[in-house]
């Protein structure tokens, strides 16, 4: 059960949370607004998408989407991301949390580029990938590497993007609901 009773609640522990040291722009590393990960994952949630379930945040950075959905109830949460420091600043927000008495999951961490990622299988994928505009079509690599490890996903992209997410569905067999 989740130990959060609000959406402004979990926005508020999410702001709190460490960001990237020093972001790699040409990664396209940012933070995410708080407000926005905690309206996302709060609809996830009373969807049935989050308590109990195995979450994985692909793209991690900081790790604001998975310490999200285990502040949320989500029984395990696996953090992806290639950048060690992204990953070791999600492993101390993690940790920060814990020691503030926030019951949480189980948490895994796998260092790794997307693409190099495989056979790893969650319930939900909550991510916030790269957009693409530094690194093409990133965010088309990011979205199949998130049809293959789940069933339902959420996933942050630019709404200049919307066409290209359609298509992207339907080659895809998947469909966009929100």
């Amino acid at each position: 059960m989740t130990q959060i009773g609000s959406k402004s609640t979990l926005a508020i522990v999410l702001s709190r949370l460490g960001g990237f040291e020093s972001p790699k722009v040409g990664q396209e590393q940012y933070i995410m607004d708080s407000e926005i990960g905690a309206s996302v994952l709060w609809n996830a949630y009373h969807l049935g998408d989050i308590e109990g379930k195995a979450i994985a945040d692909l793209g991690c950075g900081p790790g604001m989407l998975g310490i999200g959905a285990l502040l949320l109830g989500a029984k395990q949460a696996l953090f992806v991301d290639f950048d060690e420091k992204a990953l070791k600043t999600a492993k101390n927000n993690l940790s920060k949390l814990k020691s503030e008495g926030y019951k949480l999951g189980k948490a895994d961490f796998i260092c790794r580029d997307i693409e190099k990622l495989e056979g790893v299988k969650a319930e939900v994928v909550v991510q916030n990938p790269p957009f693409g505009t530094k690194v093409k079509h990133i965010d088309a690599v990011f979205l199949k590497k998130a049809l293959e490890t789940a069933p339902v996903v959420y996933s942050f992209h630019k709404s200049e993007t919307k066409a290209f997410l359609e298509r992207f569905s339907t080659q895809n067999s998947a469909k966009i609901t929100h």
